[in-house]
């Protein structure tokens, strides 16, 4: 029994009894993954298995005592709900950032929580092989640890699918439900419940997570340049629409057609909804096909593929073939915000490259492991621009916005609006920030979009041939703020610090 009840007590507007409990119980998750590169440790012959270890011991001895001592015994309400989500992340990075500092690879806490952050958060931005500002020269990507590099690439993958949702599978073990988590967590507009039960819900979507992950591995395995570790990393990367490479060119490094064809693929697959997924693995195809947001997303990429092929062909000299196979892969990229790189997209003809800064603002399909806006807010966005026009034509007549056959409500549409101008005001914000530290109007735009939208490589100063190692340390922590309000939907964090959500 819990030393620190609830039940003993009236419930205040905010129980962070039960938070702390769940916070706790995420903790000692988080100290189970941190043995996992261990393994790989041992395998290479290591010494950073120790570091490891360590932070292995820490997150465990303080999330059994945050269990322990508040381990709830009552259901989560709407508020708690945000809040044990937003705490989630930024516990899960402050703790994970110990194995850089242990392993002594980054000498810079700052450093090491903007690299956890961004794997978590499945952004793929990094501070590797790059000098910082105080005049440190971070390691190149191909020199670190080879179990460093499994855990960035494993922070990728645990944050892809949402460790929360991961957490809510187990919640029925404590007696405690957790639907008010999947909605804070569930990325989009609406959480897609497949089953009554959420904590089922959980356990399907992590089940298609890991047959689409063990699909892809065995895909790049095949190939002789990758490695069995190396296909492992980039599988990780790419189901979880993340970006960290095990090399210093990305995927450009391999330069391998096949290579390229099998990540585009699993990249545009992972940009779907996974509840899309599973009804398409429980052989409802019609339901897949019929989806208006996955055949929106489609109709983008395959027209953006067009656009900047063509204009690789026409202004840049590329031959055909290579015009798409580089478009359609940075495109695919950046659309679902995993930010590989085979080609540097900043010497690009113009029209390629203000195509793809459009499609930094876009995002995937809402409920899959991409971030950005998401594109059923930009369909809603459409179809309300329409009915405006309509509206003004006939002021009389009752217009309803229509996804397919479903009807948008007005406390939804309200509540995308209100999601796309928070986001524009975020980004100008965060560019406002960024050049506030000196650097040019490019890379503050770059910087700040990238990291918000969780997409990974920048323009300028921070595009795909750079870093944010540069960065002063003030502003990676501002980008690491970024990073997290734009994985959990802007909403989930920025309402914790109003007024209103710690009153009655």
């Amino acid at each position: 029994m819990p030393i620190f009840t609830s039940s003993k007590f009236k419930r205040p507007t905010i129980d962070f009894f039960p938070v702390l409990g769940l916070l706790g119980l995420v903790i000692l998750f988080l100290s189970l993954s941190l043995l996992i590169p261990i393994i790989i440790a041992l395998i290479y012959d290591e010494t950073t298995w120790r570091a490891f270890l360590y932070a292995a011991a820490i997150a465990f001895i303080l999330g059994a005592t945050l269990y322990y001592l508040f381990k709830p015994d009552r259901e989560l309400r709407l508020r708690e709900g945000f809040l044990i989500v937003s705490l989630t992340w930024l516990v899960l990075s402050l703790i994970g950032a110990l194995p850089f500092i242990f392993s002594g690879v980054l000498p810079s806490y700052t450093d090491a929580v903007f690299e956890t952050m961004s794997g978590f958060t499945t952004t793929g931005a990094t501070i590797f092989g790059g000098v910082t500002s105080s005049g440190f020269t971070n390691p190149n990507v191909e020199t670190l640890p080879k179990s460093i590099l499994f855990w960035r690439s494993l922070t990728h993958w645990i944050g892809g699918m949402g460790i929360v949702v991961l957490t809510i599978a187990i919640l029925p073990l404590l007696g405690v439900g957790g639907m008010q988590l999947f909605k804070a967590e569930s990325p989009g507009p609406t959480a897609d419940k497949l089953t009554p039960q959420i904590q089922e819900t959980a356990k399907l979507l992590w089940t298609v997570y890991m047959i689409i992950t063990a699909a892809e591995f065995i895909l790049l395995w095949l190939h002789p340049s990758m490695s069995w570790f190396d296909s492992l990393n980039h599988t990780f990367a790419t189901v979880a629409t993340g970006g960290f490479s095990t090399k210093n060119n990305s995927i450009q490094a391999f330069n391998s057609v096949y290579v390229d064809a099998v990540i585009t693929i699993f990249m545009f697959l992972s940009g779907i909804s996974f509840a899309m997924h599973f009804r398409l693995l429980r052989g409802d195809v019609k339901s897949f096909l019929k989806n208006r947001e996955t055949r929106f997303y489609t109709l983008i990429t395959v027209l953006s593929i067009i656009v900047i092929s063509l204009s690789l062909w026409a202004f840049d000299n590329y031959s055909i073939g290579s015009a798409f196979r580089y478009s359609s892969f940075q495109i695919v990229s950046i659309i679902t915000t995993t930010g590989f790189g085979t080609d540097n997209f900043e010497f690009w003809y113009p029209l390629g490259q203000f195509l793809l800064f459009l499609l930094f603002f876009s995002g995937a399909c809402a409920g899959s492991t991409a971030g950005g806006p998401k594109m059923i807010r930009w369909l809603i966005i459409i179809r309300n621009s329409f009915r405006e026009f309509k509206q003004t034509l006939h002021p009389k007549a009752i217009l309803p916005i229509r996804i397919g056959d479903k009807t948008v409500e007005p406390e939804t549409l309200r509540s995308v609006l209100s999601f796309i101008a928070l986001y524009i005001i975020t980004f100008g914000l965060g560019a406002l920030a960024i050049s506030g530290f000196g650097f040019d109007t490019k890379t503050a735009i770059g910087a700040s979009i990238t990291c918000l939208g969780n997409i990974g490589p920048g323009w300028g100063a921070v595009g795909p041939a750079e870093g944010f190692a540069k960065i002063p340390y003030l502003g990676k922590w501002i980008l690491t703020f970024l990073m997290m309000i734009g994985r959990l939907e802007i909403f989930t964090v920025l309402l914790i610090f109003t007024p209103s959500f710690w009153k009655q």
